[in-house]
C-alpha cells in the first residue's frame, strides 16, 4: 500500500479495524453492482428513448432498424422508410449525444468539486460555460452575414470555454500558488462579466429572431445532434474520464487538503492547472454540441457520492453513468412534454435537478 493509499484510507475510514479488508471487499462489490446496474439502465434507456417523441416508435421496431443498419441488411418491410429516417437521422444521434453530454457534465462537476473543495462547484460556477456561451452568442448574432455556420459556431463555443478556463486559472494564480478559494472567486467574477457581456450582445442585436436563437441555444438543446458531433463529443468525454481516472488518487488527496497532498508528493497547483485545462476542454466540447445545460454538473456528483461514497476511483464511473441516464431522460421530457414544441433542455434539467438539490440540502442539514 502506497503512502497515498494509507492517507486516503485513514481519512475515509478512521474507525476501521480488523474487518477493514472485508469491508473493502464489500464496498468494491457494492460499487460494481452500481456500475453494472447503471450501465444496464443506460443500455435499456437508449432504444426506449429513441422511440419516444412526437412520432412514437416501438422499441422493438427501433431495435429492428438498428440491427438492419448495423448488419447492412436490406429493408425487410418490418418498418417504414419514415421510421427508419426518424430513428437513424434524428433520434439515435440525439440520444447518444445526450448520454455523452450528461456523462461529461457529471465528470466536470466531480473534477471541479474536488479541486476547489467546494460542494457548489460546477462548470457554470467557474465561468467555463459562460465563456462558451459568450463567443457562441457573438457568432449567432453577428456572424450570420459572414457565413458562420454550425461548425464555426461549435468552434467559437469551444474556444470561449477554453479561453475562460485559462483566464480564470491565470486570475486565480498568485505567484506560483493557486488556492481553491481564489479559483472559486475568480470563476464567479469571470462568469458574471461574461454573462453580462452575453446579455449586452443580445441587447445590441437588431434581429429579434437571432436573440431568441441565442436564448434557446444558451439554455441547451440536443436538436442539432449529428453523427460527427456525437463522435467528437464521445471522444472528448472518454478522454476526460480516462485522465480523471488516472488522477483519481491525487484527487482523493487534494479533497482532503493541500497540506496532505503536498506531504504525499503531490503539487496541488500543478494538479489544479491540469484538471482545469482538461475540464475546460471537455466543457467546451459539450457546450459546442449542446449549448449550456445547468444542474447536471452540480447535482449528479452529489447523488453519486450518496450511492458509492467519495473515493474518486469509484465515483468517476458512477457519476458519468448517472449523468448519462439523467440527461437522456431529461431530453425525452424536453421533446415530449409540450410536443410538437420543444422545451430548452436547461429548463428541464433545472426543474428535475432542483428537487434533488433540495433533498440534498435537507440531508446535509439533518447530518449537521
Amino acid at each position: 500500500m502506497t503512502p497515498l493509499d494509507s492517507a486516503v484510507r485513514a481519512h475515509r475510514e478512521p474507525l476501521a479495524g480488523s474487518g477493514d479488508d472485508l469491508d473493502h471487499d464489500r464496498r468494491a462489490r457494492h460499487a460494481w453492482l452500481w456500475i453494472c446496474a447503471l450501465l444496464s439502465v443506460l443500455l435499456v434507456s437508449v432504444p426506449v428513448a429513441v422511440g419516444l417523441g412526437p412520432v412514437a416508435i416501438e422499441p422493438g421496431t427501433v431495435l429492428q432498424i438498428l440491427k438492419a443498419h448495423l448488419s447492412g441488411a436490406a429493408d425487410s418491410g418490418a418498418f417504414s422508410a419514415s421510421d427508419e429516417s426518424i430513428v437513424l437521422l434524428l433520434r439515435v444521434p440525439r440520444v447518444l449525444l445526450g448520454a455523452a453530454v450528461g456523462a461529461g457534465l457529471a465528470l466536470a462537476g466531480v473534477a471541479l468539486q474536488a479541486l476547489t473543495r467546494n460542494i457548489l462547484a460546477e462548470p457554470y460556477l467557474l465561468g467555463v460555460t459562460s465563456g462558451a456561451s459568450t463567443l457562441s452568442a457573438a457568432s449567432i448574432l453577428f456572424g450570420a452575414a459572414a457565413g458562420i455556420g454550425t461548425a464555426s459556431l461549435a468552434a467559437s463555443a469551444f474556444a470561449g470555454a477554453l479561453a475562460a478556463g485559462i483566464f480564470v486559472y491565470l486570475l486565480a494564480r498568485v505567484g506560483s500558488e493557486m488556492t481553491s478559494t481564489r479559483l472559486v472567486l475568480a470563476g464567479v467574477s469571470v462568469g458574471y462579466v461574461l454573462h453580462a457581456l452575453t446579455s449586452l450582445l443580445i441587447f445590441a442585436s437588431d434581429d429579434p429572431n437571432a436573440g431568441r436563437s441565442v436564448l434557446f441555444w444558451t439554455l441547451g438543446s440536443l436538436a442539432q445532434a449529428t453523427g460527427q458531433s456525437v463522435m467528437i463529443t464521445w471522444v472528448v468525454v472518454l478522454g476526460t474520464a480516462t485522465l480523471l481516472a488516472y488522477w483519481s488518487r491525487p484527487l482523493d488527496a487534494l479533497a482532503i487538503g493541500d497540506g496532505t497532498a503536498q506531504a504525499l508528493g503531490i503539487a496541488p497547483a500543478k494538479l489544479r492547472a491540469s484538471v482545469m485545462v482538461v475540464t475546460a476542454v471537455c466543457v467546451g466540447a459539450l457546450v459546442a454540441s449542446s449549448g449550456g445545460i445547468g444542474f447536471v454538473g452540480l447535482v449528479i456528483p452529489h447523488v453519486a457520492r450518496l450511492c458509492v461514497g467519495s473515493t474518486h476511483r469509484i465515483l468517476i464511473p458512477v457519476a458519468a453513468l448517472l449523468g448519462a441516464v439523467f440527461l437522456v431522460w431529461a431530453d425525452v421530457l424536453a421533446r415530449t412534454a409540450m410536443a410538437p414544441q420543444e422545451l430548452p433542455l436547461g429548463i428541464v434539467t433545472a426543474l428535475l435537478g432542483a428537487p434533488l438539490l433540495f433533498a440534498l440540502v435537507r440531508k446535509l442539514n439533518a447530518v449537521q
